[in-house]
């Protein structure tokens, strides 16, 4: 049973930005070198130009939709390991397996990928909805938190420890 993802804690457990990035870099360059190197996006480096010229935006406001999917996918992050939680438990108790939750919301954040021409997430979204294999699943989720958190980190830093506030109360 995951319970939780050891990268995703460490993620979530830093107390400053610097460190967050750091491990969410060398988590990311880990990942993709290894378990997920069949997406051949390590080295992957995001520039909003081509969804600025295709959809006619301002860099500022490409910009905001970037901050706000950066803040939905760490947001998204609980629901997601919920879903891995309960199709593991599901598979321990040879359950038949739905992954219907975990795939819509895959897609929903995948639609979001696909309009800001984020090229890594799109892959990782694509194969959270496709695959089968919850250990692999979960390593594209954990890529995709470290992806978000080095797309913009003040933004993933601001909302997790909001998320972690929140949590406290």
């Amino acid at each position: 049973m995951f319970s939780n993802s050891k990268y995703i804690d460490i993620l979530f457990r830093n107390n400053n930005m610097q460190d967050m990035l750091s491990d969410a870099e060398n988590i990311s360059s880990s990942l993709f070198k290894n378990e997920l190197k069949d997406l051949d996006i390590n080295n992957y480096i995001y520039t909003p130009d081509e969804a600025i010229r295709e959809l006619d935006l301002e860099l500022e406001i490409v910009d905001q939709l970037i901050e706000d999917y950066v803040a939905q996918i760490i947001k998204s992050n609980v629901q997601f390991l919920s879903y891995i939680n309960k199709l593991q438990t599901d598979k321990n108790n040879n359950k038949k397996l739905d992954y219907t939750n975990l795939r819509n919301l895959a897609h929903k954040n995948l639609g979001v990928a696909k309009n800001l021409r984020i090229k890594d997430a799109q892959k990782l979204l694509y194969k959270m909805m496709k695959d089968d294999d919850l250990d692999y699943i979960l390593k594209c989720l954990e890529a995709l938190i470290a992806s978000a958190i080095i797309l913009k980190p003040k933004c993933s830093y601001d909302t997790i420890l909001l998320m972690n506030l929140k949590k406290n109360l």
